[in-house]
């Protein structure tokens, strides 16, 4: 091998590839290699899995929050939303506005002869309830049609199971503030019929939330010609601050505004922080692995010091020696990530198959509804996240070969061979 071998010569790759085989007495590739390579493809595959999930659990939990809730809420200053038929009417009508829907709110104790529990009452007109297709696209038991027109309520699947309900049943509910006597305040009670039956996919709605109709709800909460607030849907959501001027120009009256992610502030914040420290605790995986390379590399150095002594002496420039152990290093790494990759990949589409089996082998319910909020796991992988975890754990593969490299390109022949 002679000082002008062009670099990565075929040479050149045949002795790096011949460096990760062991002797035979210890298998086909090397332990500490094997250890390397599986460290990288455990860390990068895990990156994108877990990167993957947080994401699709974001997406769906906002999908679903936004689904049900306005993006912007608009409630009254100074006097009550009397007028709420011309401020919901104007609103609607401005740009980029999808819907405003006026709503009564309040909160009650729903029961059955078999159960109870809390809930929240909303008013809401059909048509507008009829918009929201979280809602209106599923419906599970029963009809929406003449929801206005009866004294029917719907009711989310979960509080359904929860009382041992269905369409068509009764359901109580106990409002604490009812009819004022000389006594006091006494709750108000009364028994309605369930319309329908809804699944949005989200437990914490799919328990809790009963919609009436609006002319019911405003008798019940005793507000007699007014609402709580306008719910306003704009075309997107990312963009609200966009529509604020445009809202407020349209009520013509003193309103105060909040939009979504300041009424769930905390809750995305607790994600993204979430999200960021899982991230670096499992680049610390990828980490491991690359400084597992290069004690393997430098383990070689070591052992490979007479054979390296003779290339030398034979012509074997610096730059060869070490482009040799470069690639030696960096196969174990690019094939590590290019596999971590592709088993990402495979778990983050058939994530959902892979819990349901995980459930079914262990008998315990994997992933909660009650706690996580969602019916199903969730995976959305991003193309520029995933580039990302990819570019890294070849980045550090590659540093963590370049110190051993230029090890085994410093040695000197004389020194190696002197004992030999």
């Amino acid at each position: 091998m002679s000082s002008g071998t062009r670099p990565f010569s075929p040479f050149e790759w045949m002795l790096s590839l011949r460096y990760l085989r062991a002797r035979r007495k210890e298998g086909f590739i090397s332990v500490i290699a094997g250890f390397s390579f599986l460290g990288i493809m455990l860390g990068v595959a895990t990156l994108i899995i877990v990167m993957a999930v947080m994401n699709g659990f974001r997406t769906e939990l906002l999908d679903k929050i936004l689904g049900l809730n306005g993006h912007l809420l608009i409630q009254p200053i100074e006097k009550p939303l009397s007028d709420w038929e011309e401020v919901a009417d104007r609103v609607s009508k401005a740009d980029g506005i999808r819907l405003a829907a006026p709503i009564v709110e309040g909160q009650a104790l729903a029961s059955s002869p078999y159960n109870s529990g809390g809930v929240l009452v909303r008013g809401i007109r059909l048509k507008d309830l009829q918009k929201l297709p979280s809602i209106a696209r599923n419906i599970k038991q029963g009809t929406l049609e003449g929801f206005d027109d009866q004294q029917g309520v719907v009711i989310g699947r979960r509080l359904a199971d929860q009382l041992s309900l269905r369409s068509g049943d009764n359901i109580t509910l106990v409002a604490p503030r009812g009819a004022v006597t000389p006594m006091g305040t006494t709750p108000r009670i009364k028994v309605y019929r369930i319309a329908a039956v809804f699944e949005v996919g989200m437990s914490e709605y799919d328990s809790a939330f009963v919609f009436m109709p609006l002319s019911e709800a405003q008798a019940y909460f005793n507000r007699a010609g007014d609402v709580t607030a306008i719910e306003v849907y704009t075309a997107n959501p990312d963009r609200v601050d966009r529509y604020r001027k445009a809202v407020t120009d349209s009520a013509q009256r003193p309103i105060f505004m909040i939009d979504w992610r300041q009424r769930n502030a905390t809750f995305f914040n607790a994600l993204q922080v979430e999200r960021n420290v899982m991230f670096l605790i499992l680049t610390l995986i990828v980490l491991v692995a690359a400084l597992n390379i290069v004690s393997g590399l430098i383990m070689l150095v070591k052992d490979k010091g007479r054979d390296i002594a003779i290339l030398r002496t034979m012509g074997a420039a610096q730059g060869a020696i070490m482009r040799v152990f470069l690639i030696t290093g960096a196969s174990i790494g690019v094939v590590g990530t290019l596999v971590g990759l592709l088993l990402g990949v495979v778990v983050c589409l058939n994530i959902e198959s892979i819990r349901q089996f995980l459930s079914w082998l262990t008998n315990t319910e994997l992933f909660s509804p009650e706690l996580y909020f969602l019916s199903k796991l969730p995976a959305n992988m991003d193309i520029g996240e995933t580039a990302a975890v990819v570019v890294m754990a070849l980045t550090l593969s590659l540093l963590a070969t370049l110190y051993p490299a230029w090890r085994a390109a410093r040695l000197d022949p004389v020194e190696a061979l002197r004992y030999e």
